[in-house]
């Protein structure tokens, strides 16, 4: 019993789900620091929103990557599946009633909102984007992960569209700051999942799953994550030219040499040095979400 909690933890991906934690708090610390007061009944409400939205996401990845991830040779803490599906460990079936059930508590969650008279219009159409990139992302015919879209689409849900209706509960219309601290976010997303499919790239093209890496080519998609990672500090950049107060924008600079060296990390990579997957994976992870732990705080305390 204890061994099937730990292997459901592990398919749950913990510090995926702290990512999400993390974008929530930033978009409502944007709305605290324009001057809103944070009802926390409705912040942690969406939260809510947002983690079951993520579990049912991950799951339902999981249920249908699960033959391809069991045979990859080259899984890391990050990618490749979580390696708790399959014989021995976790069944699909269970799997399956697991998406079931994160999707149910999900709807569940949007009910509590119109019951709250908070559900816009604006925010309705930004859960009915998140519900449609989030299930599709693996979910068949669409299957998104398979098309070489899968990723831009999730790098704009997490990136955005997450701060963006955290924003939203508290503030009750956009502002021009959300654009600006969430952009940047973006492309080190992106960045991200490119960083996950290396590893996965064998058995992607055995299984025939076309991922952007499988589409792209290997020096293709080295090359654009060199370049998303640059561009996401250009894009802060811009930002503070436009407004985005320098109290925000120099603490999110402090991860810029962390970035460096995942440019570095590829470059060896793609001049023959054999690749330490785990740690560019690793790195990935943590640029990411260090930058959108620094964007948030500096909104919170200010």
């Amino acid at each position: 019993m204890d061994s099937q909690i730990l292997l459901f933890i592990r398919m749950s991906r913990p510090l995926f789900l702290l990512g999400g934690l993390l974008l929530f708090a930033l978009g409502a610390g944007i709305a605290r620091y324009l001057g809103a007061e944070i009802d926390w009944g409705i912040y942690f409400l969406g939260q809510a929103v947002v983690t079951t939205l993520q579990l049912s996401a991950q799951y339902l990845n999981e249920y249908f990557d699960s033959p391809a991830d069991q045979e990859n040779r080259n899984r890391t803490i990050f990618s490749g599946g979580s390696g708790a599906v399959g014989p021995g460990k976790i069944s699909r079936n269970t799997v399956l009633l697991a998406a079931a059930t994160a999707l149910t508590v999900f709807s569940a969650l949007i009910v509590l909102l119109i019951s709250r008279e908070i559900l816009s219009p604006t925010i309705a159409l930004l859960l009915a984007l998140s519900f449609l990139g989030a299930f599709f992302y693996s979910t068949p015919p669409i299957s998104l992960a398979r098309s070489g879209y899968g990723e831009l689409t999730t790098s704009i849900l997490v990136s955005i569209l997450v701060p963006t209706f955290a924003f939203l509960l508290q503030f009750g219309e956009l502002h021009r700051l959300v654009a600006m601290s969430t952009f940047p976010l973006m492309p080190l997303h992106l960045a991200m999942m490119l960083e996950f499919e290396f590893p996965d790239y064998s058995a992607d093209v055995k299984f025939e799953k076309n991922t952007l890496l499988v589409r792209m080519g290997w020096e293709r998609a080295m090359n654009l994550h060199n370049t998303l990672i640059i561009s996401a500090y250009l894009l802060l950049a811009l930002a503070a030219m436009f407004g985005l107060p320098l109290p925000i924008v120099l603490p999110a600079l402090l991860t810029l040499p962390l970035g460096l060296l995942q440019i570095w990390q590829m470059r060896r990579i793609a001049a023959g040095a054999r690749p330490n997957w785990r740690n560019l994976t690793l790195t990935g992870i943590v640029l990411f979400i260090s930058e959108v732990y620094l964007l948030a705080f500096a909104f919170w305390t200010r």
